[in-house]
């Protein structure tokens, strides 16, 4: 059977349940996103906000303590253009830290490439990684 490509397809959004709406919506307003579209009322609320590049973070309301059974993500990771200002940007705006910037030569495929890296934790504890790709090494 042949691939079936899927036409139109790209990346839309990630869903998060928050623990406490405002706060989130409030973290993810000082990081620099912008809530694009946003609906329901109390714990049905639903905001959408533009990452960059296209991609785009869902919140839920109500999103209580615990994980979904519906499955868990690890982290997602925003493209920045200076790392290190973003996670003090992030920290600022209340995240944890999880791990500092850092520069990482990686051992990749099909080409060599160098990132700077950083993590923080956001409201509801989700894994924010702050992401650039400083060189690219192919042959």
């Amino acid at each position: 059977m042949a691939n079936q490509i899927i036409a139109g397809l790209g990346f839309h959004h990630v869903g998060l349940k928050a623990a406490d709406f405002d706060r989130s919506r409030a973290f993810y307003t000082a990081l620099g996103m912008k809530e694009v579209l946003a609906w329901g009322e109390g714990e049905k609320s639903i905001a959408l906000f533009e990452i960059g590049g296209g991609g785009k973070i869902e919140i839920f309301a109500n999103g209580g303590e615990e994980f979904s059974e519906n499955g868990k993500w690890i982290h997602f990771a925003m493209q920045v253009d200076d790392v290190d200002a973003a996670y003090r940007t992030a920290l600022a705006a209340g995240a944890l830290p999880m791990t500092a910037p850092k520069t990482v030569e990686l051992s990749s495929r099909p080409y060599l490439a160098t990132i700077r890296v950083a993590f923080v934790y956001g409201p509801d504890g989700e894994q924010i990684e702050l992401f650039r790709e400083l060189e690219d090494k192919r042959g």
